[in-house]
């Protein structure tokens, strides 16, 4: 009887994992309902390339950390900016700046460490993984190497052939309010939810002085933002010695920046969060409502569902199919 039990109770687990894994893949189907981008996309192309992606992403992460952040911040920084067509890798031809010159994306890393998985992706199939398919991919594994979610990416996109600094000013601003955030992202087409949950891509990496000064400081004074817990920032001023100090950077999920998990939105509910856009979601009834449950730690299975779903949301912003793009063989230069 016991034994029976145990073998039904197996079945079952299997059963609800099915159902799950079913309810997940139609959520990210969706997403990929922009015309030319499909899951299994190089499957009879360059039947290896993710297999090749994920093997040289762990390297890279094993060997450096922190360019886990790094990686998800590349993909969210190309996305942003006309789309995801790679174009924040681009190095300018004719002496005009191009998005990586952008101020916003002076501290962006990750550039040699893409370039290096690219090469290997050209050894085995030539001319066919586009560098934007590669930043999706690359932020995916990062985030699993970081011992969060996985989830599947769908493939297809072309790259860009234009990078422009001015374009830059689409990004969600570090220092934007919670209205400003909410505007930027609803041009993107991502609502409010996937503001707030792609935000705890915070929970990796570190963030430069510059980036949180202004809630330290009021020029040369100290002058804390009352959205900052005071303890808090007296800490951080232990690092960031004045709005001139560039030297110094700040974990942006304090004890917990290499591991991707929910302690970023316990940091932001205990008014800990070190931008002032990590602070502004508290001022949104929704936002801080998901801020506020996440912290508990109780719906991390949750969480790292709807991240999935926002990250599949975000990787379809204006891509680039068929004629529309090229496949870039060095994703730095036009072909």
């Amino acid at each position: 009887m016991a034994r029976r039990q145990r073998v039904e109770a197996r079945e079952m687990a299997v059963t609800m994992l099915s159902l799950a894994l079913a309810a997940l893949a139609a959520l990210l189907s969706g997403c990929a309902a922009q015309p030319g981008i499909r899951f299994g996309y190089y499957d009879k192309t360059c039947p290896g390339a993710e297999g090749i992606v994920f093997r040289e992403t762990a390297r890279i992460v094993r060997a450096s950390p922190d360019l886990a952040a790094s990686l998800l911040r590349l993909h969210y920084h190309d996305c942003f900016v006309q789309g995801c067509d790679a174009s924040v890798l681009l190095d300018s031809a004719d002496g005009s700046p191009t998005e990586k010159d952008a101020i916003p994306n002076e501290s962006l890393r990750g550039f040699d460490a893409v370039a290096r998985v690219k090469d290997k992706l050209e050894k085995a199939c030539p001319a066919t993984v586009s560098c934007a398919d590669l930043l999706a991919l690359m932020a995916r594994d990062a985030v699993v190497l970081s011992k969060g979610p996985s989830w599947p990416v769908a493939l297809g996109r072309r790259d860009g052939r234009t990078s422009r600094a001015e374009n830059c000013g689409e990004l969600p601003p570090l220092y934007g309010n919670i209205s400003v955030m909410i505007e930027v992202f609803a041009a993107k087409g991502l609502d409010v939810k996937d503001l707030v949950v792609l935000s705890a891509g915070h929970t990796l990496g570190k963030a430069h002085c510059s980036s949180f000064a202004d809630r330290l400081y009021n020029g040369s004074i100290r002058s804390t933002d009352p959205t900052l817990d005071g303890r808090y920032a007296d800490r951080l001023r232990m690092r960031c010695r004045g709005p001139s100090d560039s030297s110094a950077a700040a974990e942006m999920d304090a004890g917990s920046c290499g591991t991707f998990d929910t302690s970023y939105y316990r940091q932001v509910a205990r008014r800990r969060g070190l931008l002032r856009s990590d602070a502004g979601l508290m001022e949104h009834p929704f936002a801080g409502a998901y801020v506020r449950r996440a912290a508990t730690g109780r719906y991390d299975g949750e969480f790292f569902r709807d991240f999935r779903v926002s990250m599949a949301k975000m990787g379809a912003i204006g891509v680039l199919t068929g004629n529309q793009g090229k496949i870039r063989t060095k994703c730095n230069l036009v072909n």
